[in-house]
């Protein structure tokens, strides 16, 4: 009977632990602010390849980090632009490179957001990726390379294309505040 409730009570506190740490949102709402790390002379003349680890870690929120610097992934359906359908342009957390449109997301069902095609030709680098014991594409920033996702075939015409995208890998420029288009 002893051992019945060593292992009852050991299975609540294995199960609470594990509920504690899978109910953690992915999107902690403290989303880094931009103008908090970007200088005055413009993302686009930052030398990014510069910042190091620790400068990273000082800028972003602990789960943004987790994702973008060491290729963390967050819980499916918990990112805050899963089903986000605001018209705009979508750029990286960590250094404000435009990244996709928001005419190219689609509902993949998958639980991240999903986007058929990139904003222009140069705004992400795809890197084989064999961890996990497959191998995928992964998708970084090509400017800070802020580790932004995968990238799938399996998406809609006319591309084909998934890039499955997590959410604090990424912020949100409404378009009236994003006058630029696609530059393809």
């Amino acid at each position: 009977m002893k051992s019945f409730k060593g292992i009852l009570i050991f299975s609540i506190i294995v199960g609470v632990s594990m509920f504690k740490i899978f109910a953690q949102k992915a999107d902690d709402s403290e989303q880094p602010n931009i103008s908090k790390h970007l200088s005055e002379k413009g993302a686009d003349k930052i030398n990014w390849s510069a910042k190091d680890d620790n400068y990273w870690k000082s800028v972003l929120p602990a789960m943004t980090y987790k994702v973008t610097r060491k290729s963390g992934t967050e819980r499916a359906f918990t990112g805050k632009y899963n089903k986000y359908s605001k018209a705009g342009v979508f750029t990286c957390s960590n250094c404000g490179q435009k990244l996709f449109d928001s005419n190219t997301k689609f509902d993949s069902g998958t639980g991240w957001p999903s986007f058929y095609d990139i904003h222009a030709p140069d705004s992400v680098k795809l890197i084989s990726d064999k961890k996990l014991g497959m191998v995928r594409v992964e998708v970084v920033c090509s400017r800070c390379d802020a580790h932004l996702g995968h990238v799938f075939d399996d998406g809609p015409a006319p591309t084909h294309k998934r890039y499955c995208i997590n959410s604090v890998s990424l912020n949100h420029i409404e378009e009236s505040a994003a006058p630029e288009t696609k530059k393809k």
